[in-house]
């Protein structure tokens, strides 16, 4: 939440007239690296086992970068050079800068949101692919690898989901309204001080709401926000590329969200909120209640 107490803004005024193709830009690099994961994965991580350098570390030893993480990074890259070369790109495997002052296009990419779940085989991981606009979401694309669903929005132009089989459906958060009748998730960092007070708020948050689940891929817990799957999502430190496009598509679908600046990263643990609109605002009282809306810093 905003200083002045307010959600997000998603405000259609951002628009410049470029998000639908922006949107199938996102939909298209998303699906490719999808693609590229799925086909990879067994040739990597097959029966005889991966490789000794198919697997690292990075902040954490509990945190896991693969070397499809690598493949798919580069080839969004790739592509994304050869179809709108003058844009900027800030990826989670290669980093990149920001500058969020001009109406310069960045596209942030989480090339496999979900890795622990990707190397353990639990099918929920995704490839993640947005285009900000002055720090602000204008399109993007979430593409769930093993269900081959992509999750698509544009500024002002909705949400949908498109399936494997290539229908289509167009995306709405559940009309709830009642707080302890809401089905919300969250996640936990893989630093154990922040893990520790993540377990402590969760604790005081679930006897409040009809339960917790807890996915483990950002991007997909806020698509779930936006095809009713869960009626909120909350989660202290992520970056840009974890939240970018999965924002939007819940936004698109009339989630409220809370969101820092697209230029802090996850090591400064500021929350992420996005919840159905009938229970937003009880749901952000309930956080600031029990203190979960303060920043949990590494």
């Amino acid at each position: 939440m905003r200083a002045d107490g307010e959600f997000y803004p998603f405000d259609q005024q951002r628009a410049r007239g470029d998000e639908a193709e922006l949107r199938r830009i996102a939909v298209e690099l998303a699906e490719a690296a999808a693609a590229h994961v799925r086909v990879r994965r067994p040739e990597v991580f097959g029966p005889a086992g991966a490789p000794a350098d198919a697997v690292q570390t990075k902040g954490h030893p509990t945190d896991p970068v693969t070397v499809l993480d690598k493949e798919s990074e580069q080839l969004i890259r790739r592509l994304l050079a050869e179809r709108r070369p003058a844009d900027a790109i800030v990826g989670e495997e290669e980093g990149g800068r920001f500058n969020t002052a001009d109406d310069q296009v960045h596209w942030v990419v989480d090339p496999i949101d979900g890795t622990v779940n990707f190397l353990y085989g639990v099918p929920a991981y995704a490839v993640s692919v947005a285009a900000l606009r002055g720090g602000h979401p204008v399109a993007g694309a979430v593409v769930d690898i093993v269900a081959a669903d992509t999750y698509s929005a544009a500024l002002g132009q909705g949400a949908t989901r498109t399936a494997a089989d290539g229908s289509v459906e167009r995306l709405s958060c559940n009309p709830v309204d009642a707080l302890p009748l809401a089905l919300v998730s969250t996640g936990f960092a893989y630093s154990a001080v922040r893990r520790t007070r993540q377990g402590a708020l969760v604790a005081l948050v679930l006897p409040r709401v009809r339960d917790i689940r807890r996915f483990g891929a950002a991007a997909l817990e806020l698509c779930n926000v936006a095809c009713g799957r869960v009626d909120a999502y909350y989660e202290h430190g992520l970056n840009s590329w974890d939240w970018g496009a999965g924002a939007l598509i819940a936004a698109e679908a009339g989630a409220r969200l809370v969101l820092p600046p697209a230029t802090a990263g996850g090591v400064e643990g500021e929350l992420v909120v996005a919840a159905a609109p009938g229970i937003a605002e009880k749901l952000v009282a309930l956080l600031t209640e029990v203190g979960a809306t303060a920043a949990i810093p590494e």
